[in-house]
């Protein structure tokens, strides 16, 4: 169902079941999959395509032109995965340079007024909160859930299962399972709870709860407490995946 008044170029792709609301307006070179949902006064340009069963509300923005002054032209693309709810005023850019990308992936909820800036890469089953902010060149893990009004740095990794704290200023990384508060942001615990919702066992917890002692609250430098890491935790998945994760940090752990 396309309605009456959305603007749909010819060349636009358009999936079996989707339905288009009033005042849309899409372009060219956008391709959406099977029953997308949008609502009203949506605007999806440029070189962008959508899956399946994604739910966009009114005023978004999709797949327009970086903000990033660097941008010079060429082919940049916006590739969004399947079952996504994306939120009032959601604005998602392109990327910056011919033949990137800017990319999430599924199951993902942007609440109203986030903002995901040019080569963002997410994962799925993320929440962000209503103005949540990802500067460009941020790579956000599966199930990270980034608290309201929280502002993340270019080039910053989120890691899987953290949780950041509204209002957080975001200028590192945020490693796996934790979470982090504060302004500029901090490392202040295990994401407990969450890491609970999602079924962890009580042996995962306690790995991860002795990892987060020998990284943030021994007092050792980061290279020996992942050895510590290591040597105490060789069997722990998680820990394993921390240990990764801090290693090929760029701009130090939050």
């Amino acid at each position: 169902m396309i309605h009456d008044t959305a603007v749909v170029h010819p060349n636009a792709k358009i999936g079996e079941g989707c339905q288009i609301g009033p005042y849309c307006v899409i372009g060219e070179h956008v391709v959406l999959g099977q029953s997308c949902s949008l609502h009203s006064h949506i605007v999806i340009d440029g070189h962008t395509t959508l899956g399946d069963h994604n739910e966009i509300f009114p005023f978004a923005s999709v797949g327009l032109k970086t903000q990033d002054l660097k941008w010079d032209g060429g082919l940049t693309r916006t590739v969004i995965g399947d079952h996504n709810i994306i939120r009032e005023s959601v604005t998602i850019h392109s990327a910056t340079g011919d033949g990137e990308v800017t990319r999430i992936g599924s199951h993902n909820k942007l609440l109203a007024c986030a903002h995901v800036a040019h080569n963002v890469s997410l994962g799925d089953h993320i929440i962000m909160s209503n103005v949540g902010t990802l500067a460009g060149h941020v790579r956000v893990e599966d199930h990270a859930i980034i608290g309201g009004l929280a502002a993340v740095h270019q080039f910053c990794q989120i890691g899987k299962h953290a949780m950041i704290g509204g209002c957080s200023k975001v200028v590192q990384d945020v490693p796996p399972f934790m979470t982090v508060d504060g302004n500029p942001a901090r490392t202040r615990t295990l994401n407990k709870t969450g890491l609970e919702r999602h079924g962890f066992s009580a042996p995962q917890l306690a790995a991860l709860r002795q990892a987060y002692k020998i990284l943030f609250r021994s007092g050792l430098a980061t290279t020996k407490a992942l050895e510590h890491l290591q040597q105490d935790l060789p069997e722990s998945e998680e820990a394993q995946h921390l240990v990764r994760f801090i290693q090929r940090s760029e701009r130090g752990l939050a």
